[in-house]
């Protein structure tokens, strides 16, 4: 996602790769980033933090206290800090860092291209000056939806977030449903693939607001085949797989943030915890 976001602020222009500088600990990713974009780059997080105007935290939540551990005093006092960590409440990267102006967000991975969604959200101390930057940063990846409550981003996660998984896995078992009825792979690629673009499409540029429902009842004639597949799925209970894997995303990232808290030191503001 680092990567993306990098790409997407060259490619939309919202900022220079001389402006750009990537920290982290291989060198030779680094080697690889500055040959492809342009980029600066750095395996000192602190000292690259120094000067920066908007600090991004690309990492593993996992490894989220070390890094933030080693920024800790490092941040310019009228910096921004933009996290896309999953489960990293804005309290705990806060009160790490020591640093009030924190926005907390959620790509997905369609950012790569530039036509991903972030739901994101900001402490109240953050300005509207740096609402506004965020906005123009996240806007490069794609849409953006800015949502008040912090609660929303573990929605955001198990949704959107983690939704993309959800469609390949989608897409795999209907190639490999094409390819058990005898296509050859990369005809039932070509033809999964512009089936679920194009249904994606027709919804998008619908005149009017169409639920979902309805345009499934427009391919389903009555005794035909579309009647007998969705008879099966719904015997099988896809409808429900699908709702309970969304939820099993959402429960995994509110435990990230239960366990970022168990390691926050002592002198955090915890704030609102109802998440």
């Amino acid at each position: 996602m680092a990567e993306a976001m990098i790409a997407g602020l060259i490619r939309q222009e919202v900022a220079k790769p001389s402006s750009l500088l990537a920290s982290g600990p291989r060198i030779e990713r680094g080697e690889e980033l500055r040959s492809k974009y342009g980029i600066n780059t750095s395996t000192d997080n602190a000292a690259s933090t120094n000067e920066a105007d908007v600090i991004v935290l690309a990492v593993k939540p996992q490894r989220l206290d070390v890094v933030l551990s080693g920024m800790r005093g490092a941040v310019k006092k009228e910096a921004l800090v933009l996290s896309i960590v999953a489960g990293a409440p804005i309290a705990k990267i806060s009160g790490i860092l020591e640093h009030n102006s924190v926005v907390r967000a959620m790509p997905n991975t369609p950012a790569q291209i530039g036509e991903g969604i972030t739901v994101w959200t900001a402490a109240p101390s953050v300005t509207e000056e740096q609402i506004g930057i965020a906005r123009q940063i996240l806007s490069a990846l794609g849409d953006e939806i800015f949502l008040e409550e912090e609660y929303y981003l573990n929605m955001a996660t198990a949704l959107s977030g983690t939704g993309p998984a959800y469609v390949f896995l989608f897409m795999e078992a209907m190639v490999d449903a094409g390819v058990h009825l005898g296509f050859p792979r990369r005809v039932a690629e070509q033809l999964v693939a512009q089936t679920v673009r194009g249904s994606v499409d027709y919804y998008a540029r619908t005149t009017d607001p169409v639920h979902l429902a309805r345009l499934r009842n427009q391919v389903t004639s009555p005794g035909g085949t579309s009647a007998a597949a969705l008879y099966y799925l719904e015997k099988a209970g896809f409808r429900t797989a699908i709702s309970r894997a969304v939820w099993a995303a959402y429960e995994r990232s509110r435990e990230l943030g239960k366990d970022a808290r168990a390691h926050w030191p002592e002198n955090v503001s915890q704030g609102d915890q109802s998440e």
